[in-house]
């Protein structure tokens, strides 16, 4: 028993001393643990406040890059986009290591981690895939505007502008993922503000890859290309703003633009005997054939690829030359563009110049100018001087652009293609001149003014219209109303007879035909003018029904015409929206007022 005893004290003494031994190899084992995950947390901490350091940088930086881009200063935007492209790569690299990517699994601070990495990777990918070539778009363009080609780096861009619209789609669906619920306040606040820029930046792109593809051909990167530019007469309302009335003929080559003629309509293309082309039988009803027969009334409809389509035949039967496109625009165009040009000289009068282009061209023009042959020379006159401004001794584009763009948001600037497949780019963008084939979840309401008076008195017309939601139906439409106040600020005296025109409704009475173009499905119930119920005649085109009224107006009268409305069914019946108001370009701006529907049932 004894020697047992020894035994087994001797081989406690020993499991003791392998405990210890044991116990210390743990606690060293958890000590370099410790000190393992300090030195990472030490290093996570360096690492977020590097990219942390990197992103405010960069967000600094963006401000600076949309004052250079208002201001048109692109050399400017470059530099600042090097210098954003450094950033967001240091960024990206710090959130993307090992050190990283252990601090995302931890239990706090991991959502923070995993959002603060995937700002920094789209940040990176905005600076890296998405600016280089909206750049390289608008110095290709501002380049061909100062004369110089620079359309191969607008057509290298095209499909990298394509790509970057995937892009910012893919990077949008990454931020809807997270889950920001737990985030702290700061990381939730930067990436809501990544969501918003995205917000802001995606509509951009499909335009500007649709443009890059399209403007190069057009601007006679390959072959050269005429178009005829026609000049509305705002004075003489028609649907897509004014009568058509002097029209350019420029030539088109590598970017470098001429005028290869000039003249009017009254006294170059005249009217015919019969429509130029065969009319749609739903718009020769509407309109009646004057629309394929006299060039001052193709624009009857608001149609303009119609208009083109007619005026380019009516062109080519005078002439005998056929124009690869047709443009339109007007004195108010003209004078947003001056403001980027500065003051003309047009013979016969004083420099033209931003404040009184549109004053000049569609009033002082027939008070002083009696005859018009001499009028439609002093338009041709005008016209040549702000294009030889814009395509000759200009150096500074910076507010080019701007006033190219705030003429194509008033559909101030329209354009029509004769080649079928630049014709399908240019559908749906603002220069189309259409209304959408299908107004799908927000309904679309057309109020299209012509004149009536055969006279220069829409320089007199001042235009109101409202447009709100009513009551849901069972069948998935709603119920709009549409109010439109016309008025007559014209003299009662005064006005000679290039102003009062035809006077087919007494002189100094404003006539004006408003039609009134239903949602795609819709249809009119009821309507009153000046609060009393009045009849209308009603049409159809292009898939749509047409309500149309005509208006009186004596100097200083005012009317409202009020009409109640249903649209078809909609695709989501009980959903919100705002729905959807297009005009007739006025020499003012309309006031609108668009009211949002609220849900059904709400």
């Amino acid at each position: 028993m004894h020697g047992s005893s020894t035994e087994i004290t001797g081989a406690s003494a020993h499991l003791r001393s392998l405990l210890r031994t044991r116990r210390r190899k743990v606690v060293l084992a958890v000590a370099v643990v410790l000190l393992l995950l300090a030195g990472a947390g030490v290093r996570l901490m360096v690492v977020a406040e590097s990219a942390a350091g990197h992103l405010r940088r960069a967000a600094t930086l963006v401000g600076s890059l949309e004052t250079a881009l208002r201001a048109g200063d692109l050399a400017a935007a470059q530099r600042t986009t090097t210098d954003l492209r450094r950033q967001t790569a240091q960024a990206r690299s710090d959130t993307s290591g090992l050190t990283w990517g252990m601090g995302r699994s931890a239990p706090m601070a991991g959502d923070d981690l995993t959002a603060v990495a995937a700002v920094a990777r789209i940040v990176d990918d905005l600076a890296t895939r998405v600016l280089p070539p909206m750049l390289d778009v608008a110095g290709g363009l501002q380049s061909t505007l100062a004369g110089r080609d620079g359309l191969a780096a607008v057509t290298g861009a095209a499909p990298r502008l394509a790509a970057a619209d995937s892009l910012v789609r893919a990077a949008q669906a990454r931020l809807a993922a997270l889950d920001r619920g737990g985030l702290d306040g700061r990381v939730r606040a930067a990436v809501q503000r990544l969501d918003d820029a995205l917000r802001r930046v995606a509509p951009l792109l499909a335009p500007a890859a649709r443009a890059a593809k399209l403007l190069p051909a057009m601007l006679g990167a390959t072959a050269p290309r005429t178009y005829l530019v026609l000049f509305q007469n705002l004075a003489e309302v028609r649907a897509t703003g004014g009568m058509p009335g002097a029209f350019v003929v420029l030539r088109v080559d590598k970017g470098a633009i001429t005028i290869a003629r000039q003249g009017a309509a009254a006294t170059d293309i005249r009217e015919f005997a019969a429509p130029v082309l065969p009319l749609d039988a739903d718009q020769e009803d509407l309109h009646t054939d004057r629309l394929g027969r006299f060039p001052a009334d193709v624009n009857l409809t608001p149609d303009f690829p119609t208009a083109a389509a007619l005026y380019r035949e009516m062109y080519r039967l005078r002439s005998g030359q056929t124009v690869d496109g047709v443009l339109a625009t007007d004195p108010v165009a003209l004078a947003y563009l001056l403001q980027a040009t500065g003051p003309v000289d047009v013979a016969g009068g004083p420099p033209l110049t931003a404040p009184t282009a549109v004053r000049r061209l569609l009033s002082e023009v027939y008070l002083t100018i009696a005859d018009q042959k001499s009028q439609d020379a002093f338009f041709a006159d005008a016209a040549k001087a702000v294009f030889d401004k814009l395509t000759g001794a200009l150096t500074d584009t910076s507010k080019l652009v701007p006033a190219l763009r705030k003429a194509a948001d008033e559909r101030r600037l329209l354009a029509w293609s004769a080649h079928p497949e630049e014709q399908a780019e240019i559908a749906g963008t603002v220069f189309a001149g259409t209304l959408p084939a299908d107004d799908g979840a927000r309904p679309t309401v057309g109020v299209f003014l012509n004149d009536g008076t055969g006279a220069k008195l829409g320089y007199y017309l001042t235009r109101e219209a409202e447009l709100s939601a009513g009551e849901c139906l069972e069948d998935g439409s709603r119920h709009l109303r549409l109010t439109v106040k016309l008025g007559s600020t014209a003299p009662s005296s005064g006005l000679p007879r290039s102003v009062l025109g035809l006077g087919l409704a007494g002189d100094y009475t404003v006539r004006t035909n408003v039609m009134v173009y239903m949602p795609t499905g819709g249809a009119p119930v009821d309507a009153t003018q000046d609060g009393a119920p009045v009849d209308y005649g009603s049409g159809f085109e292009l898939g749509r029904t047409v309500a149309v009224f005509t208006v009186d107006l004596k100097p200083g009268q005012s009317s409202t015409l009020a009409l109640n409305l249903i649209t078809g069914p909609l695709p989501s019946p009980s959903a919100a929206f705002t729905p959807r108001l297009v005009t007739t370009p006025g020499i003012a701006p309309w006031t609108l007022r668009l009211q949002s529907a609220p849900r059904c049932g709400k």
